[in-house]
């Protein structure tokens, strides 16, 4: 499998190259920054792994369904609108689309989602925390986010009306439908993601504790891996992970 990396210079980039280079299956195409041509770092790439920036996500889209080139994004932050772009690009490729490739994380999803189902809302007060390293520019996470999404969904709620980002003076008492989400930022964390589940008399939590960007981008190449041979659509490593 040829694969493509935009983001050389940044840190995850750095990671994914190192990523590939342990894997057999595997080997590096091309590399790009920005500012260099795009279309000459897709060239003859089978997939492109990209951890940029949101800004760079409608031109990476245009490339690749040109060059045919498939997609595995990881970059967080995306408007509606580039996540609709998104949408509409996999009808001509292949993409695989997540806010972790962590095998825990993807794993903490899963449970999370059981566990909402089977405790709701009505007993049970859900908070959600995440920390990540101080140069972080999105919050919350693109992960914290995921997992918030699958609680709207599980007990009919919605992040607009009834999440929390935090609470400041007299609030007055928890709405039951409330959803807490809290964001800490600090140090070299690579990320850390607990979701809570606290009622009268118990408390219920499930924690992902990440300590090396490796893990996020082992998991990239694997899914890189799997869309070897698949046909245009949108997946998730939820698909990648045969959790679905």
């Amino acid at each position: 499998m040829k694969i493509s990396v935009t983001g050389r210079s940044g840190r995850m980039g750095q990671t994914v190259m190192a990523a590939i280079e342990a894997e057999t299956g595997a080997t590096l195409q091309a590399t790009h920054d920005s500012g260099e041509d795009l279309a000459g770092a897709l060239a003859g790439a089978n997939v492109v792994i990209d951890f940029t920036l949101p800004a760079l996500t409608e031109e990476l889209l245009a490339t690749a369904v040109e060059k045919k080139v498939a997609l595995v994004i990881g970059t967080t932050g995306h408007s509606d609108n580039q996540k609709q772009a998104i949408a509409e690009a996999a009808k001509s490729i292949p993409i695989v689309y997540a806010s972790n490739f962590s095998t825990g994380v993807n794993l903490l999803f899963h449970l999370t989602r059981k566990a909402a189902a089977i405790l709701g809302n009505e007993t049970f007060d859900i908070e959600v925390t995440e920390m990540h390293h101080r140069h972080k520019v999105d919050a919350p996470s693109g992960t914290a986010r995921t997992l918030l999404d699958i609680l709207n969904e599980e007990t009919k709620t919605t992040y607009e009306d009834d999440v929390a980002h935090g609470r400041e003076g007299n609030v007055g008492p928890r709405p039951s439908r409330e959803i807490g989400m809290h964001t800490l930022r600090g140090g070299d964390v690579v990320g850390d993601h607990t979701v809570m589940f606290a009622a009268e008399g118990e408390r219920f939590e499930l924690t992902h504790k990440a300590s090396s960007r490796m893990t996020f981008a082992s998991g990239a190449v694997r899914a890189a891996l799997w869309l070897e041979n698949r046909g245009a659509g949108l997946y998730d490593m939820q698909d990648v992970l045969g959790l679905k």
